[in-house]
């Protein structure tokens, strides 16, 4: 039997040292099937124009294929790799007339209204799931000190301060098609906690930091926080910052399932 629970929710978004902003983030739910939310992230790259229509490229996308998506009958993962792709070959087309590459990342997470819950992501944008204060999975970048991770010729610590950290072997808008990498999780519980960020936050937190802050704010708190202690520890040299934090909250009195209770954080 799915326990019934409701979702409190934030975003939060800064430019950070930037001159302009490149990364976008919106969390939205579905406007015919009640606790279908979606969370989408993405970092834009390819200078002031470049990456942002890149972002905007994602956004657009994201939200047109999650306004046709029908939990009762589509397949989730379908959908976010459809979302993938075909944000992709838009980004590209709009190369051919753009002064810059742009580019961008993706980190997406889609809730269904039974509680299953699954992820795409491409690039260097992460999500976390957090059980409490506990880290169970995040996902994986698809970066070159990731690769040097996995072959176990660095630490995540060593990682984290590599001078090449911020390249990407993959990612949207490139000439080759974009990694597309899933991950689903059965059943939400309360006391779940789903966190996507970009590098701009992440670079500065260790995953023990992250769980005790999304387990002891709220996700407004969390997000407000979050940015304005990585942009004291970026010292004046920090990227954009965006995140959205989803936390699942058991429900004692109502008996609705999956409200969505909105808070915006940080400014543009």
């Amino acid at each position: 039997m799915t326990k019934a629970f409701r979702l409190i929710a934030s975003t939060g978004i800064h430019k950070g040292d930037r001159e302009y902003q490149q990364d976008q983030v919106i969390l939205i739910s579905h406007e015919r099937h009640n606790g279908c939310i979606l969370g989408v992230l993405a970092d834009g790259m390819g200078g002031r124009s470049g990456g942002r229509k890149a972002s905007d490229q994602v956004m657009m996308t994201a939200r047109q294929l999650f306004e046709r998506y029908s939990p009762d009958t589509d397949d989730p993962v379908a959908m976010l790799k459809s979302m993938v792709e075909e944000a992709h070959i838009v980004i590209r087309l709009t190369a051919i007339s753009a002064e810059q590459e742009p580019h961008s990342t993706i980190a997406a997470f889609l809730i269904n209204p039974r509680g299953d819950c699954h992820w795409v992501h491409a690039g260097d944008s992460r999500i976390y799931h957090f059980q409490g204060a506990r880290m169970v999975f995040r996902t994986s970048d698809h970066s070159y000190v990731q690769a040097l991770v996995d072959r176990g010729e660095l630490t995540e610590a060593e990682a984290n301060n590599h001078p090449h950290s911020n390249i990407l072997v993959g990612c949207l808008g490139t000439e080759s098609d974009p990694p597309i990498t899933t991950h689903v999780i059965p059943q939400l519980q309360p006391g779940d906690v789903l966190m996507a960020c970009s590098d701009g936050v992440w670079h500065y937190f260790s995953p023990t930091e992250l769980g005790s802050v999304v387990d002891s704010l709220s996700p407004r708190e969390a997000t407000e926080f979050l940015i304005e202690k990585a942009r004291s520890r970026a010292r004046g040299g920090g990227d954009n910052l965006s995140l959205v934090i989803v936390k699942m909250e058991a429900l004692v009195e109502e008996k609705k399932v999956a409200r969505l209770v909105p808070a915006d954080a940080g400014r543009p």
